[in-house]
């Protein structure tokens, strides 16, 4: 375990030289020990888990703080160990990045339409960090690693929504590389058959393309040496699994139509040197028409820049690179997380203004090009002061803010609305006054011999719905009475 620690110490200092690992030290223990006696499904300890999590996030260059929350994203759910307790050892910002991690976790699947609306409010409501996003994501890859102890059912289920789900979450903050890794893990459950016969159809022609692809590199490094042009790295891509497929099936399964299987990826010190390096391409091998794709000048919507040209080399063959300055690359990578990472390292907030991702999560069905905001105004424009709480199902309800427990009871039904009687939030009886909180899993009872809602909850509801159900059944109460009064 000494040498596990070391090995996450070093993927840390070897990104961040001279960076305080004392914390990281510290939660390793930690985590080690709230998960001490556990397993999981494979057999191996429970805290291999914690720990991979932490490498995956050491390896996308995050900072010790967020490693330090991979190491201890599950303690409170797994281990019993309390958020306040969290914060009396390692502060407020670390407590804050694990409750949000846990919050997010809760929501269940039940579906894509209506999982993908309540995971769209959380990530909106609880990720107000960007770090609590990127901590989930690295926490599904390693769990969909050790997706083959699981039954067959709750294979499929767990990578249709890491697919549907995650993914494209990853994909709209830019995390290229880490999209790539959950779409390969989950396809092979997913669609088991289709994944090997990608695969054997990759496995043919990678192995060729990048043997040839070196020819590239070399004849490529010459010439960059020649025009005194310096660049940072040449190395080849092979494309990931699943994307392969999807281009497989836009181009009728015929392999030979992919250009991209295998690509060579030049990395430059900056934009100059991009736009530098493409002419010098094109001076020894003619590009394809149509090919030459300057993302550069016009980002994707996620953030991605580079250049992209594929062209003819001398024996006929096809050969796409890709160009791009080191930052463009980051932000290839790892997308929102790199920026973060940047920003970090100056000691600065990161500057989300300049990131679509806001946009893209709260408006998920739509394609946001322009009219950025950032996270300030997201939370006034967006979220309009609302609060979003769970039943104990893990289902997201979405509340005014200040709502009480009745509140929540009619936005789930108008007949437990008006025979609500007692509340409990996070397994704590409350008052039906009681103002919920972000986050809070909210549970009801009901008395069934109850006629109908108290009038005097009129004094601190907050939504519009409870509120015209409690007057409609007065009204009708008093309809009621006179009724009978006058009948009399």
């Amino acid at each position: 375990m000494e040498q596990a620690l070391e090995k996450l110490i070093k993927c840390i200092t070897d990104r961040h030289a001279g960076t305080d690992v004392d914390m990281v030290a510290l939660a390793y223990d930690f985590s080690q020990q709230a998960h001490q006696g556990q397993t999981r499904l494979t057999g191996e300890p429970y805290f291999i888990h914690p720990y991979n999590v932490a490498i995956i996030l050491a390896e996308m260059n995050m900072s010790p703080d967020i490693v330090v929350a991979g190491l201890l994203h599950d303690v409170t759910e797994e281990s019993g160990v309390s958020i306040s307790q969290l914060e009396k050892e390692f502060g407020k910002d670390v407590a804050f990045l694990v409750d949000g991690v846990t919050k997010v976790g809760k929501v269940k699947y039940r579906g894509v339409e209506r999982y993908l609306e309540n995971l769209r409010k959380m990530f909106v409501a609880v990720a107000v960090d960007l770090r609590v996003i990127i901590v989930r994501l690295a926490d599904r890859l390693d769990n969909l690693r050790t997706l083959y102890v699981h039954a067959r059912e709750k294979q499929v289920r767990i990578a249709q929504e890491s697919l549907e789900i995650y993914a494209p979450i990853a994909n709209r903050l830019g995390m290229g590389e880490i999209k790539g890794l959950i779409e390969d893990e989950a396809f092979k459950y997913a669609l088991p058959e289709e994944y090997q016969w990608v695969k054997g159809l990759a496995t043919k022609r990678q192995a060729e393309q990048q043997k040839y692809l070196r020819t590239i590199e070399k004849r490529l490094t010459k010439e960059l040496r020649e025009q005194s042009i310096e660049y940072i790295s040449i190395h080849g891509r092979v494309k990931h699994l699943y994307s392969l497929y999807l281009k497989l099936l836009r181009y009728d399964r015929d392999i030979t139509r992919v250009h991209d299987l295998v690509a060579l990826r030049v990395i430059v010190k900056n934009i100059a040197d991009c736009y530098r390096v493409l002419g010098m391409i094109h001076s020894l091998w003619p590009p394809m028409q149509g090919r030459i794709k300057d993302y550069i000048a016009r980002p994707k919507i996620n953030g991605y820049q580079s250049l992209h040209t594929t062209v003819f080399t001398e024996d006929k063959r096809v050969v796409e690179i890709q160009i791009r300055s080191q930052e463009m690359h980051d932000q290839a990578e790892f997308g929102v997380a790199a920026h973060w990472r940047y920003d970090e390292d100056q000691g600065v907030k990161p500057a989300l203004k300049k990131i679509g991702w806001v946009e893209e999560l709260a408006q998920w069905k739509q394609e946001i090009e322009d009219n950025q905001r950032n996270l300030e105004r997201l939370k006034v424009d967006v979220l309009k002061n609302r609060i979003f709480v769970f039943t104990p199902k893990g289902d997201v309800i979405d509340l005014p803010e200040s709502s009480t427990p009745v509140d929540f009871a009619y936005s789930i039904h108008t007949d437990i609305g008006d025979k609500c009687s007692r509340a409990y939030v996070n397994d704590a009886i409350v008052n039906l006054d009681h103002q919920l909180k972000n986050g809070d899993i909210v549970e009801v009872l009901i008395d069934k011999n109850r006629k109908g809602p108290n009038p005097d909850w009129l004094q601190f509801v907050k939504s519009s719905t409870a509120r015209a159900h409690i007057k409609a059944a007065t009204r009708a109460e008093r309809h009621g009475f006179l009724s009978k009064l006058i009948g009399s």
